[in-house]
């Protein structure tokens, strides 16, 4: 494997309870509530993805962080990338990167990624209803470096030329994000970085010249939905055609025409074919995706996926990696480590075992 590619994982640390939550949801929810009541919405619909390896985990026990890390470096993923909930000083989910911080345990690189949304009720479809408010202004900007300053101090934090990689969901978000990125570069410089390297996250606003928002480079999220297929075939048009014909009239109910479904080999191959971009464009990869766990209606579920599939896909990215980078920034991204609320993980499932993490160390290996 050629030793300067580096690919980090999302990772999402839902796996615990929280007062909010237990409020919000019910008592002792997490992430695995929604994944244990999963059922399949039509014929060959793969769900549930009940975990393997570690089972339905707790990220308030020390030694789970341990185990996946071997796991990962088995496969040769180079290091996490935690989302980050912090909401006007107010943190959700923080407890597992914090005990993180404060054990130095495992020694992995890591870093961070700011999840900048509001917090709603999208995951069963309610969007528009709040729980938890962003709002922006210069003195939140400050308080919130100060917070992370100690996480880029760690000397296994993720750095390129010396300075901290910090990524944010959706800057667009952000009214006045010039003048945040101003504050963090200044801070950061401050604490005795030589700056800091801002990559912003492309789910929603595309094709956004970086440094518009006061960034360095942007990051594709997998899968692109602006690059699916809803094309049908020929072969399979009157089959399509008789069972939606069946399901609205009631005599064979499916939830494949109430949801989002779309092919997997055709998201690759359209996703590698994007045209090419004029800044720094980070590319990412993910093994499927099916979020209905999430949603009880207008799910997005990607069919099709093989662990052959995403190793070319693999192969692929880290071929544009080092055709388009540097030394220091040849890294990658994957959704996900365990995003088993979208079925997006590399963790191991009953299903896959770890064919997907064979399949990701053959094709960074190639």
């Amino acid at each position: 494997m050629n030793s300067n590619i580096k690919a980090i994982a999302l990772y999402l640390p839902q796996y615990h309870p929280i007062p909010e939550n237990d409020l919000w949801w019910g008592k002792g929810f997490t992430e695995w509530t929604n994944v244990a009541n999963t059922v399949p919405l039509f014929k060959n619909h793969y769900q549930p993805h009940i975990p393997a390896d570690f089972g339905f985990y707790d990220l308030r026990l020390p030694d789970i962080f341990q185990k996946q890390v071997e796991l990962a470096q088995e496969y040769n993923i180079y290091g996490f990338c935690f989302y980050h909930y912090w909401f006007n000083g107010k943190l959700l989910l923080q407890l597992p990167i914090e005990n993180w911080l404060k054990s130095k345990k495992p020694d992995f690189p890591f870093c961070l990624s700011w999840a900048n949304e509001n917090w709603t009720r999208q995951w069963d479809g309610q969007e528009k209803d709040i729980l938890l408010e962003q709002k922006y202004n210069e003195e939140d900007d400050y308080k919130h470096i100060q917070y992370l300053l100690p996480f880029f101090q760690d000397e296994r934090y993720i750095k390129i030329e010396g300075k901290p990689v910090f990524l944010m969901y959706r800057s667009e978000l952000h009214p006045h994000i010039v003048s945040a990125t101003n504050i963090w570069r200044e801070a950061a410089k401050k604490a005795g970085f030589p700056d800091l390297y801002l990559i912003r996250m492309e789910n929603f606003e595309r094709n956004l010249l970086p440094s518009l928002h006061g960034f360095d480079a942007g990051m594709e999220f997998a899968p692109d939905g602006y690059y699916h297929s809803g094309k049908i075939t020929k072969k399979n048009i009157l089959k399509h055609i008789l069972g939606k014909g069946m399901h609205n009239i009631g005599i064979k109910k499916s939830g494949y025409y109430t949801n989002k479904v779309y092919s997997y080999p055709d998201l690759v191959d359209n996703m590698l074919n994007k045209p090419d971009f004029d800044y720094k464009y980070y590319r990412c990869v993910s093994p499927s995706w099916d979020n209905s766990a999430r949603r009880k209606k207008n799910a997005t579920v990607y069919l099709g996926s093989t662990p052959e599939k995403f190793g070319q896909w693999v192969n692929q990215v880290k071929q544009y990696t080092l055709a388009n980078f540097d030394k220091e920034e040849q890294i990658f991204f994957i959704n996900a480590w365990n995003e088993w609320g979208e079925g997006c993980h590399l963790e191991p499932d009953l299903k896959n075992g770890h064919d997907y993490l064979k399949a990701f160390k053959k094709g960074i290996e190639l």
